[in-house]
């Protein structure tokens, strides 16, 4: 199952067989509204705290994956997830909510891609039939703890992203008819020495780079193996920095072939700055978007890399430099031989 030194190896080819997406009215008017399976029209969601709104954004997120599945509820083995929030509580209390064994993860804004990459090994390993993965975010919850209350009207640099609310799961089996998770390289710790909490795709971008060539490596093969090389939130900045490490460890990835869930997920002229963020970003437009036009036959094998900044307000308030990871799962349709 381990291949090379950082990738694992999927040879009883884990199964995506549902998705659940949800998201809140920013993302209504984003670029791909079709992605999503529910939107909603206020940030409140009818809860009293924008945290009771993300806890509810997942809690639907899970219940629409395993509705739209045969499964039943009771034969979900885990229920795998986390967010940004302190002690990953939105989690936690939608884990009480669903009711199936839980493991809480975090990687920031990484967490999609650890969650589903822990769930492909553990439905590999014949440690479950099925797992529930997902991860959520909202931009109130994620602006009060980590910058400022959006109420205060604090104004940001052209280096910042903007927090997406919404939350994405997906349904892994043992068996299914795809799309298949077929590796995962998990990521490790890279520090460029960078401190500023809104250059968070600048931070980022090193251990994309970093992620993608132990990938490649670890399986021998060529960027051009994947139709997309898809990154988290690295956002135009991350993107575009990411792209210079690569070149210069002889990495040629065709900039058509390398986009980014940041850059997707809203349309031009949002006021987002450099782009988005947050741990919904990458597990909605996978789960959402990309998976789709997997099933449409759009694309057969796509390598995401979800990319997360783990600082936190304690770490920042000490000066501390930012650590950052990321972690890439391929997903593959089966259907090379059509």
């Amino acid at each position: 199952m381990l291949t090379g030194h950082r990738t694992w190896q999927f040879i009883n080819k884990p199964s995506i067989i549902t998705t659940g997406t949800v998201g809140g009215p920013f993302e209504a008017n984003g670029n791909i509204p079709e992605a999503f399976d529910t939107l909603h029209e206020d940030m409140w969601i009818n809860q009293d705290s924008f945290e009771k709104a993300q806890q509810k954004m997942l809690e639907e997120a899970c219940q629409i994956a395993i509705k739209k599945s045969s499964i039943e509820k009771e034969n979900v083995g885990f229920f795998i997830g986390g967010d940004l929030i302190n002690q990953i509580t939105p989690t936690s209390f939608a884990a009480k909510t669903v009711g199936i064994p839980y493991l809480g993860v975090f990687s920031a804004c990484a967490t999609s891609m650890e969650s589903l990459a822990l769930a492909a090994t553990i439905i590999n390993s014949g440690g479950a039939n099925y797992i529930l993965t997902g991860a959520s975010s909202h931009n109130a919850a994620a602006e009060k703890q980590f910058r400022y209350p959006t109420e205060y009207g604090g104004q940001k640099p052209p280096t910042a992203q903007w927090t997406v609310t919404g939350a994405g799961c997906a349904l892994v089996a043992k068996q299914g008819n795809g799309p298949y998770v077929t590796s995962a390289t998990i990521g490790k710790i890279v520090d460029m020495g960078m401190t500023d909490p809104f250059n968070m795709g600048g931070a980022m971008a090193a251990a994309a780079a970093d992620t993608i060539e132990a990938h490649l490596q670890d399986k021998n093969i060529d960027p051009s193996y994947y139709d997309l090389i898809i990154t988290g939130d690295l956002g135009h900045i991350g993107r575009e920095v990411s792209l210079d490490y690569m070149h210069e460890r002889n990495i040629n990835i065709n900039p058509d072939q390398y986009v980014d869930c940041g850059l997707t997920i809203y349309r031009e002229g949002q006021p987002v700055l450099a782009g988005a963020s947050g741990p919904a970003c990458s597990a909605i437009v996978t789960y959402g978007h990309f998976l789709k036009q997997m099933a449409e036959g759009k694309l057969k094998r796509i390598l995401m890399v979800a990319t997360g900044s783990l600082h936190s307000p304690l770490s920042v308030n000490q000066k501390d430099p930012i650590p950052c990871i990321a972690h890439a799962v391929s997903i593959e349709s089966g259907r090379d031989n059509e």
